[in-house]
């Protein structure tokens, strides 16, 4: 079958296919393209995979919160609901950055100690 990408490879089956997530690395069976190298992840270990990292806890669901900012002084302050805090494990003494995406995103990350 020739690869979708390129138009120009074929694809070979392959069993090293190494997929990353949260710093732990998996390998899957799938297809590799002969020419340019993209990799096509057969559909039941892509299943297997994400079942494995979801009973470790690393793959969750989507989350999209909405919450109303408040002001406080002449801040403004953003609430962590106490489910949330919970699941990342936050005593709420941590220290955070924050980053500007663009005009509308603001990524919140907690940093390591």
């Amino acid at each position: 079958m020739k690869c979708p990408v390129c138009g120009k490879g074929e694809l070979q089956a392959v069993d090293d296919i190494l997929s990353e997530i949260e710093g732990l690395a998996f390998v899957e069976r799938g297809h590799r393209c002969s020419v340019c190298g993209e990799e096509f992840i057969d559909e039941a270990d892509s299943n297997r995979t994400i079942k494995v990292a979801r009973r470790l806890g690393i793959w969750g669901e989507p989350l999209r919160l909405r919450r109303k900012l408040s002001q406080s002084g002449r801040g403004i302050v953003l609430r962590i609901p106490e489910d949330l805090r919970q699941s990342m494990g936050l005593k709420g003494t941590e220290s955070v950055a924050l980053s500007k995406i663009g005009s509308k995103k603001i990524l919140v990350e907690v940093e390591a100690k």
